[in-house]
């Protein structure tokens, strides 16, 4: 584990490549792999990075890790400024309070390290603020919607209700007021623990080093640390051609504001965000067109789960779709016009239609956000740690607090690395999508490469009883493993609750535990914990596999 972050390209041999990781929504994004950019990530080792795609260096490094109105600032300070100093101000500052600072500041202080972190704009970063958080308050109203609306399914539970409404402002301030407690719970309990919160955006001056001011006019307040963690977070990726302008154009960060509720509203690109939005946007009455630069929708999934996800998501919904097709140029609404979106065929690049809308939402993924830290290429700066979004490793919320609790084991003398092939991941639809490990192409194709088998087994909700007592039958479970040996590869849910089911899967590919020993696990019944107990017990692991898997895989 290496204990800096370096932005050399001085040498590509041995440098590690920024993946993009096929647990995000940024299949949509204009990354070519071209030269690597040597980054060292704490708890990432080299093996962890086979098969991912590089950041090229025009698009990444200009854009994400270079800073070009303070780099000649910053390049001076680290010339004058260059020597560590002999004492530090803390043992460990993190620059940025989102989920991942916030857990990794935590077990800082659980560690007995003096800490602090610096946030230049509201705790929580993008996930509680902006992300996940709000997300899901929409999301708990367009579930409600979408039971009350459902005649047949009242009807079956013997229920009669009279026609759902809603009120756009009240689900508005629903999702505001969530946030706002989330946001005020990880203050109170890092000001509880005695972290110390410094206001303002973080720079990188020099080794141990960080200046943080609230804005470019002002005086850098300079404080040192043995260790730094970036953890500045992400922002959403707006392809080039693309106006937003906030009310008929916009990102998710607006979305979540809930300001308006179009008729008729196009989404670009079909990864988590974009279907999450459809399923609140459809909920609410509007209808929508996904446009995907890919021949499928939701090229992310394992391909079984997202043509199962197309029939029960999209295809009984007031939902169209355009794969294959870029959206060269959005135009907002203007002047009593309808937004306007110029697509052409990913291929051929030949224009194939205009589409006019209400409104567009922009979901082609997010990108790291680390423009003011002052990194400039070749600056190798020791002790330094980036985590959680700002790595573009998994652009998950959990995966950013795992990384920065792995940071400070590393830091206080224990030697973590994080199995990222263990960190499950979900889309909070209707029903639910969860998955964990490698979708059955990956496996198949390491399986190719290493001289192994892969087994499938699956099994359905209409087969549990907890499933069919709320009328909730539809959904699979599928299991991806090894019968050699047992080793499970991947699963992959869509079912009620897949979100909160995932995990026995994800606890036993972090913990090594092969097949043979979890079907011996006992289920609480009639539960939907039995969907997987199920899917565990149907596996077929030949009769002279060992009784577990060697140590568990660090990734």
């Amino acid at each position: 584990m290496q204990s800096s972050l370096t932005l050399s390209l001085s040498q590509p041999a041995t440098a590690l490549t920024i993946p993009k990781s096929n647990y995000t929504v940024n299949h949509s994004l204009p990354f070519h792999p071209s030269k690597p950019i040597n980054l060292r990530f704490c708890g990432l080792r080299r093996e962890a990075f086979g098969g991912f795609s590089s950041l090229s260096r025009s698009q990444s490094l200009q854009s994400k890790f270079r800073s070009k109105k303070i780099s000649n600032a910053i390049s001076a300070s680290l010339s004058d400024n260059g020597s560590a100093p002999k004492s530090f101000d803390y043992d460990l500052i993190i620059i940025g309070a989102g989920v991942g600072g916030h857990g990794a500041a935590l077990h800082a202080v659980e560690k007995g390290l003096k800490t602090a972190i610096i946030e230049g704009d509201v705790v929580g970063g993008t996930c509680v603020n902006r992300g996940c958080v709000p997300s899901k308050a929409l999301l708990a109203v367009s579930g409600r919607m979408r039971e009350l609306q459902s005649e047949h399914h009242m009807k079956a539970l013997g229920l009669q209700v009279a026609a759902a409404g809603y009120d756009r402002q009240g689900v508005a301030d629903h999702a505001n007021n969530l946030a706002t407690k989330i946001r005020n719970n990880l203050t109170n309990s890092m000001k509880a623990l005695g972290v110390d919160i410094l206001t303002g955006f973080g720079t990188i001056l020099g080794p141990h080093k960080v200046g943080y001011r609230r804005s470019r006019d002002s005086p850098f307040n300079i404080v040192t640390a043995k260790d730094i963690i970036i953890a500045t977070g992400s922002v959403p990726f707006v392809p080039k051609g693309i106006e937003v302008d906030g009310k008929t154009v916009i990102t998710s960060d607006h979305a979540l504001k809930l300001e308006s509720v179009p008729d008729w509203i196009a989404i670009v690109g079909s990864g988590y965000i974009g279907l999450e939005f459809s399923d609140v946007y459809t909920a609410l009455g509007s209808e929508v067109t996904f446009i995907e630069a890919l021949d499928q929708l939701m090229p992310g999934f394992d391909p079984e789960i997202g043509k199962l996800a197309q029939r029960v998501l999209i295809n009984p919904r007031k939902i169209d779709y355009h794969t294959g097709v870029f959206a060269t140029k959005i135009t907002p609404a203007k002047n009593g016009k309808p937004v306007t979106i110029e697509l052409i065929d990913a291929n051929t690049k030949e224009p194939k239609e205009t589409l006019e809308v209400d409104a567009a939402l922009i979901a082609t993924g997010r990108a790291p956000f680390t423009d003011s830290l002052g990194l400039d290429i070749g600056d190798l700066i020791p002790h330094l740690y980036c985590i959680g979004d700002a790595n573009g490793k998994m652009m998950l919320a959990h995966a950013a607090s795992a990384q920065g609790i792995s940071v400070v084991e590393q830091i206080t003398g224990r030697d973590h690395v994080l199995n990222h092939l263990s960190i499950p991941a979900a889309c909070f639809t209707h029903p639910e999508i969860s998955m964990v490990g490698l979708t059955e192409p990956q496996a198949r194709e390491k399986a190719e490469k290493e001289g192994f088998e892969v087994s499938v087994a699956k099994t359905s909700f209409k087969a549990n009883t907890k499933a069919l007592a709320e009328n909730e039958g539809e959904g699979l479970a599928k299991l991806i493993y090894r019968p050699d040996n047992g080793e499970i590869l991947g699963v992959h849910i869509l079912g009620l609750h897949a979100a909160d089911l995932i995990h026995e899967a994800s606890n036993a590919i972090a913990l090594g535990t092969s097949i043979q020993d979890i079907k011996f696990a006992v289920h609480a019944h009639p539960t939907l914990s039995e969907v997987l107990d199920e899917l565990f017990k149907s596996a077929k692991v030949k009769a002279h596999a060992p009784g577990s898997v060697s140590e568990p895989v660090a990734v």
